[in-house]
């Protein structure tokens, strides 16, 4: 119960805090996933550490932050496509520098450093072009005359949240059939049906608050939300499992890290945006 406890208390203050960045206002919406971006890149590559790997961790945060800023000013309209031409010279400065480190295997310093940006930073560039130019729930604070709305991230956040706690209720109330052992022993189809229906039955309520779908559309995006959050899960567990390690971090008491809290959203995040930009 003290665990469970704990971990109330910390969601409910990770939900106050992300839930808050990023309806506040267009400036904490970036802040936000800039905060959750290289929080995640950070632990990914203190991770590998661990392992005897040594990503260029200096060179490619500076290459993941200016990927998701790019990525903002650009969905924002505050500046041109063509400014993501410029990311092509990070991966030269990452191979120059490489030449220079004498690592005895550089080539997994390489693979190591680059493959954070597709998994993790990659993902969340999404969220800014799912806010600006879009209408629906308005920010908390006033803003400029650019049309901005935070809703879709809320409401996939939200559907996310609810499956996480779905899953974990019913798993560890009716759990006893592993959904995947052998890289999460404690998951279990009961806490994986637990999620999906309890976010299902969320997802008609979104009707009424962020609207931008109908209930059809919400209810697909629950079945996205659940399954592909699953598998953004048993990934992050794979990534620990290797490792030999229980959380990727412990900045979150109860939780474990930003990759344990977030790793949801790396998978599922760019399914819902294919979804919403083909049939939202």
């Amino acid at each position: 119960m003290s665990n469970f406890l704990t971990r109330t208390i910390t969601g409910v203050f990770i939900v106050l805090f992300i839930f808050g960045g990023f309806w506040l206002h267009p400036v904490s919406f970036f802040l936000t996933g800039l905060i959750i971006a290289a929080g995640c890149q950070f632990e990914y590559y203190r991770l590998m550490k661990t392992a005897g790997i040594r990503p260029q961790m200096l060179t490619g945060m500076i290459a993941g932050m200016s990927m998701y800023t790019v990525a903002t000013l650009v969905a924002a309209g505050l500046a041109s496509y063509r400014l993501f031409l410029l990311l092509p010279g990070f991966v030269i400065l990452i191979l120059i520098t490489e030449l220079f480190r004498r690592q005895a295997r550089p080539f997994d310093s390489l693979a190591h450093t680059f493959l954070p940006l597709a998994y993790i930073i990659l993902p969340l560039s999404l969220m800014p072009f799912s806010a600006f130019s879009h209408t629906g729930i308005k920010t908390l604070l006033s803003h400029g005359d650019y049309t901005f709305s935070p809703g879709i991230v809320l409401g996939f956040l939200a559907l996310l949240w609810i499956n996480d706690t779905g899953a974990y209720l019913s798993g560890i109330t009716f759990g006893k059939h592993r959904l995947f052992e052998r890289i999460s022993p404690g998951k279990t189809w009961e806490g994986f049906a637990g999620g999906l229906l309890m976010t299902m039955a969320a997802s008609f309520l979104l009707v009424y608050w962020p609207g931008i779908t109908g209930w059809s559309g919400w209810m697909i995006l629950a079945v996205i939300v659940s399954v592909a959050g699953t598998l953004g899960d048993l990934t992050e567990s794979m990534l620990k499992r290797s490792l030999n390690l229980k959380d990727s971090g412990t900045i979150m008491p109860g939780h474990g890290g930003f990759l344990d809290r977030f790793d949801s959203i790396l998978v599922a995040f760019p399914v819902a945006f294919i979804y919403f930009i083909l049939f939202g």
